[in-house]
């Protein structure tokens, strides 16, 4: 919804008459941007300096989706700036750059009274809620969403600011006056931005502002093979010679360096530590501890880690889990466990008269598995807190911090830093509350790296799923599909993430308010693409006694790996060819079968007869409008080494890209994560702990195995889609079907190797 600042909505009340609409009311934020020497604030967006740099505020976190260029190219192109003067900075936390789309969807965890009223209300309601408490969290794939009109509108205005000082020194009239290039120009006028940044500033924002007709998008010449990225990223130099700072480069006056042990689980008690064995290492400045946790703090991170390490913390395991357990607690519920119906779609749960054929998915808890792991640097003085932090929340970790240490929220200042990778990891902040907890303590800076270990054990994995889906087929000898039902046993992890997120719960807590819970955001992905007579979704909630969170792909990777092995399974059982079996349902998806054609010329499709080695998979991520489609043969091979993926070819349609040349990092980058979902190893636990902890365990791709990956868009007008979870999602399905054609053994588990061959 775009609403001018002078407008007031006014329409219907659900219980009947006039709802004055006091959500849109006008409100005043303050300028959350100030002005180095030399620079000039045009609103809330952007900044041009006297020597025209063009410095443009970035509210959502850079964790390698390329978000810190496509919210400045946005802005370059509809200012008329050069890419060259173009520079960033973090924007602080500010109602200004609320994510409202996100808060919308994720109004069922916040206010599960309100949420599905209407689509309006659920609008104006998360608009409300999303200013009020500073909601700019980057998640979802939501950035281009939330922020392109803002970003446009504002760069829209200073555009128009600049044309009409130029064109009153000039008098002309400023509708004449060309911006391109940082260059404001009519005639033989001339002028750059920073010859009229100050006086322009001044100006009248308009209202509303003149956009361009050109909506932003890559203007790489589509003639020219390799054609060098028409705006490059603005990270990538600095990553490459190692500027880029990150929290763990932070270093601050009197600094000192904290390393951590945690117990399984919030519910662990820390029993005993041998204090005297830490004697012997040099540079030790304190220790600070918790109920569940014990931190040592000196003069290097390796020393204290060393120190941890020779004390031999020992803690009582509250409530252990193992591996075995949750395994049996998913097999016994997804059969008969109660459920709640999530979906119903044509003749419902009526039109299956006969089951006849079912199958089973299972998938294993999956780590985030960051290379970088959680780093935060915190200094207390006065009462007051500094926190440098890479959060996908910077609000919620801000007030969790300060919570922690008995301030308030106005008494903590948060530095928005980099990730290197989060997958989701950083929308948690438990290493914000420690990092404030040892700061206060010891009365110095200190900065607190997790070691990978304590990343294993404290980083909430993606929810494991068991899902049991029947159909009802044709007996007209096509095998097409009557009536699906789809039951998907599964913590109820969205409402899990949802009290530790909004509420600040611990995970025991959450997960005992989210105990039993229907969780629809939980089965994301259910209700495939295809048009199918009837649809049934029913959820099963499951406690399991492990936290879960959010990974890459979420539910969407358990949905998909179901639905594409199941749809495989069918074509195979009754002879039919994958691909033709797959566009026979496609009717209502123009979009999503043309990535499926694509694909399949892509990769020369053969048929995915036995032995070629081929699997195909199709796959919508949101809805059918604005949703990303995606399509991907893959292609397997046994050789010496046991079976390798050798080439994965995708078709993406992604609507209006705004950056191919990011976009094509998100899908590779994204085929190459589902592919280490589908081929590492899974994660055991034993008595509430990974049997685990080193990185390499987890059997992620190296470049060694990594496949010829080709990809494709297709051109679309739609609005634009994220890239970045479909790629993540689609490589695990067609990857197991791949793996059936090349061996004839269908995997049903996912990671696929996980039980052996």
């Amino acid at each position: 919804m775009r609403v001018s600042r002078r407008g007031i909505l006014a329409g219907s009340a659900v219980g009947g008459g006039l709802l004055v609409a006091w959500y849109l009311l006008p409100r005043n934020y303050p300028d959350p941007l100030e002005a180095a020497s030399g620079e000039h604030v045009f609103g809330a967006w952007l900044k041009i300096a006297e020597d025209s740099v063009v410095t443009v505020a970035v509210p959502q976190l850079e964790m390698g989706q390329g978000i810190t260029t496509l919210l400045p190219q946005v802005i370059a192109q509809e200012l008329g700036a050069d890419w060259r003067q173009i520079a960033i900075e973090p924007a602080p936390i500010s109602a200004a750059y609320a994510n409202v789309p996100l808060a919308q969807k994720w109004m069922p965890l916040w206010d599960p009274l309100a949420a599905g009223l209407s689509e309006t209300t659920d609008e104006i309601i998360a608009m409300r809620f999303a200013h009020e408490s500073r909601f700019n969290v980057t998640a979802h794939g939501t950035s281009i969403e939330a922020f392109e009109g803002s970003c446009r509108d504002a760069a829209a205005a200073a555009r128009a600011m600049l044309a009409q000082e130029a064109a009153e020194r000039w008098d002309v009239a400023w509708e004449e006056c060309e911006v391109s290039g940082g260059i404001v120009s009519q005639g033989e006028n001339r002028a750059t931005f920073g010859e009229l940044a100050a006086a322009a500033a001044q100006r009248d924002v308009p209202d509303p502002p003149p956009l361009r007709p050109e909506l932003p998008g890559s203007d790489s010449p589509p003639d020219i093979a390799d054609a060098p990225p028409a705006f490059p990223r603005i990270d990538l130099p600095s990553k490459v010679d190692g500027r880029y700072q990150f929290a763990s480069d932070v270093r601050l006056p009197g600094m000192v360096f904290a390393a951590i042990r945690h117990g399984p689980n919030d519910g662990a008690e820390l029993t005993e530590f041998d204090e005297s064995a830490a004697a012997n290492v040099a540079g030790i400045v304190g220790a600070v501890r918790s109920r569940s946790w014990l931190a040592v703090v000196a003069n290097t991170w390796w020393s204290a880690e060393r120190a941890l390490a020779a004390m031999k913390p020992q803690f009582r395991v509250a409530f252990p889990v193992d591996s075995a357990e949750i395994a049996a607690r998913l097999d016994t519920t997804v059969d008969g466990g109660a459920s709640f119906r999530i979906a119903e779609t044509g003749s419902g749960e009526e039109a299956m008269t006969r089951v006849d054929m079912a199958r089973r998915y299972d998938v294993d808890p999956a780590p985030a598995a960051p290379l970088e792991t959680a780093s935060a640097a915190a200094r207390y003085e006065d009462g007051r807190l500094e926190l440098w932090i890479a959060s996908q929340a910077p609000e919620q970790a801000r007030k969790a911090a300060a919570k922690a240490v008995g301030a308030g929220a106005e008494d903590v200042v948060l530095y928005p830093m980099p990730a290197g990778g989060s997958f989701d990891a950083r929308l948690e902040h438990e290493h914000a509350i420690e990092v404030a907890v040892i700061a206060k303590e010891l009365g110095r800076p200190v900065q607190l790296t997790w070691p990978r270990r304590d990343e294993m054990i404290r980083a909430k994995p993606r929810t494991p799923a068991y899902t049991l889906i029947g159909a009802q087929l044709s007996q007209s000898g096509d095998a097409s599909i009557e009536a699906l039902r789809t039951r998907i046993a599964c913590p109820p992890a969205m409402h899990e993430f949802g009290e530790r997120f909004f509420r600040n719960r611990t995970s025991s807590a959450a997960i005992r308010e989210s105990e039993g819970k229907k969780d629809p955001l939980a089965c994301e992905g259910a209700v495939p693409a295809y048009r199918l007579p009837s649809v049934v979704v029913d959820h099963i909630p499951v406690e399991i006694g492990l936290p879960v969170g959010r990974v890459r792909g979420n539910s969407h990777t358990y949905t998909a790996f179901a639905t594409e092995s199941f749809i495989d399974e069918i074509v195979q059982e009754n002879g039919r060819e994958p691909l033709s079996y797959r566009m026979a349902m496609l009717g209502d998806d123009v979009r999503l079968a043309a990535c499926l054609q694509r694909a399949a010329r892509m990769a020369e499709w053969d048929g995915g007869r036995d032995q070629s080695g081929q699997g195909i998979a199709c796959y919508r991520l949101g809805d059918s409008e604005t949703g990303g489609r995606i399509a991907c043969v893959a292609t397997a091979r046994q050789g010496e080494g046991g079976l390798r993926v050798t080439r994965l070819s995708a078709a993406v349609d992604i609507g209006r890209i705004v950056n191919e040349d990011i976009a094509r990092q998100q899908i590779e980058g994204g085929l190459i994560f589902g592919m280490g979902i589908a081929l590492g190893n899974n994660i055991a636990f034993r008595a509430g702990l990974p049997e685990s902890y080193d990185y390499a365990d987890l059997g992620l791709p190296s470049l060694e195995d990594c496949p010829d990956v080709e990809i494709e868009f297709v051109a679309s007008t739609a609005s634009p889609a994220d890239p970045g979870e479909l790629g993540a999602v689609i490589a695990p399905p067609a990857i197991a079907n791949a793996l059936f054609s090349a061996t004839g053994l269908r995997l049903r588990r996912l990671p696929l190797l996980s039980g052996g061959i």
